[in-house]
């Protein structure tokens, strides 16, 4: 019998995840520690720290259940991509796609700064009524 040799691939990922009170200073936490951690792992990525501004201040704006936290987590995987995640407990108040091309006035702004940041953002349901609004910036566009 002949063995075969199967070779693995290992993606290696760097993951912060923390928790956040969900005020105006647990947002601008969100930013400054989103900058600390992208230097700790070495990495540069040219509007990160705004889309963490962004959706860290939705959370606390549009997500935000007294007594409740919202969630950070970054993820760099080894293939280039950040993935950024911001997890509030309004799972009620789902950001619209069209909401970031339109720019109405409830969602403002913010989402098109997302939308010209990131390669593709979404929003996914999270568990106990939560949703996670998320955004990847990949090493085409914004990585350095």
């Amino acid at each position: 019998m002949s063995q075969k040799s199967v070779s693995q691939v290992t993606l290696s990922t760097h993951l912060f995840t923390v928790q956040l009170s969900a005020t105006r200073r647990g947002a601008r936490l969100a930013r400054l520690l989103t900058e600390r951690q992208l230097a700790d792992w070495g990495e540069h990525f040219e509007g990160a720290e705004q889309v963490v501004a962004e959706l860290a201040s939705n959370a606390v704006l549009h997500g935000r259940v007294p007594g409740r936290d919202f969630r950070l987590r970054l993820m760099l995987h080894s293939d280039g991509v950040l993935r950024i995640e911001v997890t509030d407990a309004r799972g009620d108040r789902i950001p619209q796609v069209r909401d970031a091309v339109g720019g109405d006035a409830e969602s403002g702004r913010g989402l098109l700064i997302v939308a010209a940041y990131a390669h593709r953002w979404g929003v996914d349901e999270a568990p106990a009524s939560c949703k996670t609004v998320w955004a990847e910036l990949g090493p085409g566009r914004g990585a350095s």
